[in-house]
């Protein structure tokens, strides 16, 4: 059995998959927010509990925010996480006493897409995690791209394009820049716009903002299929407001791109972290 980890902002979730694929058992905590030493027993200590629940020991694959730097193998851009900076996989494979394969969430969760979710049989994926924050991940022939510095996908982080007057410069991200796209599309920023201006013109700005992060996706990667998970992935009416809006902005003449919802909902960065092994 193939065992997953999904390290997000707000909760550590664990899953199982059987030989099959699919999920036999999920478990969620609170993300650990201490000190690395407790993040890491915290980890350790969940994976061997599900494991001696199931009687079986398990391939491990975690999915984290950020990635491993591929010339120090320390976890970088994991902002506001006590995992920044430090040795994860070195560590958890020694606490597990086995290997580990590490990656980043969005790419796990375009993993999951495209194998055997929203994008089955689609070539080039791009998967867009709208939550805590904005997470992008790229699958190709049913394998994640992740770069040659392992941010292959990081949308979230580049500026807003097109912005209006208003909106210049942005809010000031966790990064240290301003304008960053997950500052305008992530949950929390659509929480602060519902508030600012109300639930109407919040979703209006919210989508068109959206379409224009995505024209810059379709321009540079043209992907055959983009997929949305997260907790905003949830509202019914962007799969059907913002294509149109994409088509504004992108540089086709004709686009016909699908926007889909994950078909594995907010256990598909779970399911593509335990499928890393098989991308071995």
């Amino acid at each position: 059995m193939r065992l997953g980890v999904d390290v997000g902002g707000s909760k550590v979730e664990v899953a199982l998959l059987d030989r099959e694929g699919r999920v036999a058992r999920r478990q969620r905590a609170a993300t650990p927010h201490g000190s690395y030493e407790e993040a890491l027993h915290a980890l350790s200590a969940t994976i061997l509990a599900v494991e001696r629940d199931a009687g079986e020991q398990c391939t491990v694959g975690v999915g984290i925010p950020g990635a491993l730097s591929p010339r120090s193998g320390l976890v970088q851009n994991a902002y506001n996480t006590p995992l920044n900076g430090r040795p994860l996989k070195s560590d958890l494979e020694a606490a597990l006493a086995r290997g580990v394969q590490v990656a980043n969430d969005a790419n796990c969760f375009a993993l999951s897409e495209a194998l055997d979710g929203a994008a089955r049989g689609a070539r080039v994926v791009f998967g867009a995690i709208l939550g805590t924050g904005a997470g992008g991940g790229i699958a190709v022939d049913r394998r994640v791209l992740e770069g040659r510095n392992a941010i292959g996908g990081e949308w979230g982080h580049n500026p807003l394009p097109w912005m209006t007057r208003e909106e210049h410069p942005g809010p000031a991200c966790y990064c240290g820049r301003s304008g960053c796209i997950e500052q305008f599309v992530s949950g929390p920023a659509l929480a602060r716009e519902k508030t600012a201006v109300g639930e109407s013109a919040a979703l209006a700005r919210y989508q068109d903002r959206l379409a224009r992060a995505l024209a810059h996706v379709v321009n540079l990667l043209d992907p055959d299929v983009i997929v949305l998970g997260g907790g905003v992935s949830n509202l019914e009416q962007l799969y059907a407001e913002v294509p149109p809006l994409l088509a504004r902005y992108v540089y086709a003449r004709s686009f016909d791109t699908p926007l889909l919802r994950a078909a594995h909902g907010d256990a598909s960065g779970v399911r593509g972290a335990a499928m890393l092994w098989d991308q071995t």
